[in-house]
């Protein structure tokens, strides 16, 4: 009853601020309030991020603050397998949905979906991504946010029934503001919107982004103090000499960012092959408990190695990453330590998103750049390469840029985040020099990031090409028209002429006893018979009718139904679906009218 109470006070609280912006539209004008809601969006977000961060660090400081730094913590094995479990649970059984992927979802929301994100998704990745993280999960809680931020975004603008266009932009704040509240880098939030999420910049996008960035930065900055992110004291800045070096260390992230991707892809075709959930919790499970155990920095997030592996000065304190695991006190066998724990921590990450967890990929690949960057400056320092020694700290920040420049094929956010993160702005050239390397080197092997690669394929995914985004864009119910003006192969000239009669259709199909679609008739054709009713018991549709040129399936993308046009050059082709059933037809001419409105409304500033 209480459920219901608060159910029906939310439903007139929104009923009250619609009516509202209804009398005001003519004084406020859409651009303007969405600027309005920009800043909410803002405001909410960071507030979320917050709170997400607050609830991970008080479960991690509880469950291990009591935990050895020299000797084996057996609660390793247990910890994480609870995590995952209760938010397995806590999806399955109470969210009821699909929380996973989340930068995925945006972009499919925006794509496929009318950038409509369900109204759960603004706080169920947040209590999953919590559990997951603070009992060990091996993700970030980033991503997550970002859905958060996003979903906000796109449930006001369905509050306030704004057009698609205002709704996609409104998503984008979300998302800016997720970016710039939990890193506070305001910056890196409207350049991650540009470049993952592909919205275009034009000056009807940028200030509503700029609104939402500033905003939740500047919350995040009133709760949580003025800091930095991580703590990094920048010496020995920029020189021409360890150029070499930088671009050296660009060409290695870029192929650790390669073997992250594909082996989390690999990975996820194995969890998904596994039917049963439980198998997969128990299989993830197990690998994540066991990893963890035996190199503990694949704890959480994993931002307390960050900040060592930044400031640390030798090899007393570097040491400090090996502990709580079998290779404690152990000096010499820290550089074995970081290169497995480089190579395990994709399978840590797969572990608990395929095993029932909630997380994203955000803090993987900065605790991977950061442990790339350290290991490949000891490894420069050691063999003494052209002469020249290069500073561990900075390197392993530099490693940070170029691991997110890879995974996300983003190279403007990894420069300006990873600035904006650590307050090293002085490093802005090697930050330059190691993304592009990076981002050069995957492109290579990969066209597309690890979040846009499962839509790419598909081909859903929204692209700054707009040609291919308004295709995008474009749904095949959009421009099907179905009819039930049917032919079947026996029926005779005098059937089709009283469909003719009835019809202001000029083809049409022929179908069998299953209704499955064997070919056309074209009034073309039978023009010069069909008004001869001497001939109508002479002829049979068999007779009359033609194989279709092509035949279009329910499920192919727009850009393979332009294709499939442009080969056959006609203007009009049958839909059937995967069992042959004819749909009904699609026109040129449709396509043409709806792509001219899209185009209109997407090209809009």
């Amino acid at each position: 009853m209480q459920d219901l109470r608060k159910h029906r006070n939310l439903r007139n609280a929104a009923a009250i601020l619609l009516r509202w912006r209804r009398r005001h539209r003519e004084k406020i004008s859409d651009e303007r309030f969405v600027l309005l809601i920009s800043f909410f969006v803002g405001i909410f977000t960071a507030l979320a991020g917050w709170t997400l961060k607050w609830i991970i660090h008080t479960i991690e400081h509880i469950l291990t603050y009591s935990f050895s730094n020299t000797n084996a913590n057996w609660l390793y094995l247990i910890f994480p397998v609870i995590g995952i479990g209760l938010t397995m649970l806590f999806i399955r059984y109470i969210v009821r949905d699909d929380i996973g992927h989340g930068v995925t979802k945006i972009l499919f929301a925006i794509a496929r979906n009318k950038s409509k994100i369900k109204l759960h998704n603004t706080f169920t990745s947040v209590l999953a991504s919590a559990v997951t993280i603070g009992f060990g999960g091996s993700v970030g809680a980033e991503a997550p946010i970002v859905l958060t931020g996003s979903a906000i975004g796109s449930n006001l603008g369905r509050l306030f029934h704004l057009s698609g266009r205002h709704m996609m932009l409104l998503v984008g704040c979300g998302a800016a503001g997720a970016v710039a509240g939990i890193f506070k880098a305001p910056i890196a939030g409207l350049v991650f919107v540009l470049e993952v999420l592909m919205i275009d910049l034009t000056m009807g996008s940028l200030l509503p982004l700029l609104v939402s960035c500033v905003t939740a930065a500047a919350v995040t900055f009133s709760l949580s103090g003025m800091g930095t992110v991580f703590e990094f004291n920048l010496s020995n800045p920029f020189s021409v000499s360890r150029i070499p070096a930088y671009l050296a260390l660009g060409i290695i992230c870029g192929l650790i960012a390669l073997y992250f991707t594909r082996t989390m892809n690999w990975l996820e075709g194995i969890f998904r092959r596994i039917n049963v959930p439980y198998k997969k919790f128990l299989f993830g499970g197990a690998m994540l408990s066991i990893l963890i155990f035996l190199f503990p920095s694949l704890y959480g997030e994993g931002y307390s190695l960050i900040e060592l592996l930044l400031n640390g000065k030798n090899m007393e304190e570097w040491q400090e990453a090996m502990n709580g695991s079998f290779f404690a006190g152990h000096a010499n066998l820290l550089l074995i330590y970081l290169i497995l724990v480089i190579l395990m921590k994709v399978f840590a990450s797969t572990a608990t998103n395929g095993g029932g967890g909630c997380g994203g990929i955000f803090a993987p690949s900065l605790f991977l750049g950061c442990v790339a960057g350290f290991v490949f400056a000891r490894l420069w320092n050691m063999n003494n390469i052209l002469g020249i020694q290069v500073p561990e700290g900075n390197f392993a920040m530099l490693g940070m840029c170029g691991l997110m420049s890879g995974v996300m094929h983003a190279p403007l956010t990894g420069i300006f985040l990873i600035a904006e993160l650590t307050g090293g702005y002085g490093m802005f050239m090697p930050l330059m020099m190691v993304a592009v390397g990076a981002y050069l080197t995957i492109k290579l092997f990969e066209p597309h990031s690890i979040y846009a690669m499962r839509l790419a394929r598909r081909g859903e995914l929204l692209t700054h090409h707009t040609d291919r985004s308004v295709l995008t864009l474009m749904s095949m119910d959009s421009v099907i028209e179905k009819s039930d003006k049917i032919l079947y192969p026996d029926q005779t000239l005098g059937d089709v002429a009283n469909l003719v009669a009835t019809s202001k259709g000029y083809i049409f199909p022929v179908v069998n006893k299953q209704l499955q679609l064997i070919g056309i008739l074209r009034m073309d054709d039978i023009r010069h018979l069909v008004f001869r009713p001497e001939l109508f018991t002479r002829f049979r549709v068999s007779q009359l009718m033609i194989e279709s040129p092509a035949i279009l399936k329910v499920d192919d993308s727009m850009d393979s139904v332009i294709h499939t046009f442009d080969r056959t050059n006609v203007w009009n082709l049958p839909v059937a679906d995967q069992d042959g059933t004819f749909v009904g037809f699609i026109r040129k001419s449709t396509i043409l009218s709806v792509y001219r409105r899209i185009l209109h409304d997407f090209s809009q500033d």
